[in-house]
């Protein structure tokens, strides 16, 4: 039975209301329909979504927030201008770079829980 698409990430985080602000004002991500777990958290959806792309577990410790074998999580996004104006204006460290052979921008940068996120524009939008 092969994997047919990808759905969700889960991140951690030891501030649940900067990580919703941070995914909410960068990603357009907002929390939705979340079943009563015991723990706190939310599950966020892109606008219009009606499956939720980013879980997030909330509650834990600093010094749980640990990377492991994942390296980053990519979403396909736009209004690259905007975006960067906006890790600009939040002094948000970032890297844009095209990607060799297709000229879609990637844009790397890190959330307030050091997940590193990929956001990929297409190769016709402005950088500047």
């Amino acid at each position: 039975m092969p994997a047919t698409a990808m759905n969700h990430f889960t991140i951690l985080t030891d501030d649940l209301a900067t990580t919703l602000a941070f995914y909410a004002e960068l990603l357009d991500l907002h929390p939705g329909d979340r079943p009563p777990f015991t723990f706190p958290g939310a599950w966020l959806y892109a606008r219009g979504g009606k499956d939720p792309i980013l879980h997030v577990i909330a509650g834990r410790q600093r010094r749980d927030l640990v990377k492991g074998v994942i390296d980053h999580m990519a979403f396909t996004g736009r209004d690259l201008g905007g975006t960067l104006d906006k890790l600009k204006a939040r002094g948000i460290e970032h890297e844009l770079r095209p990607l060799p052979g297709s000229g879609i921008w990637q844009l790397f940068f890190h959330d307030p829980n050091n997940a590193l996120i990929e956001l990929d524009f297409d190769p016709a939008e402005r950088a500047a």
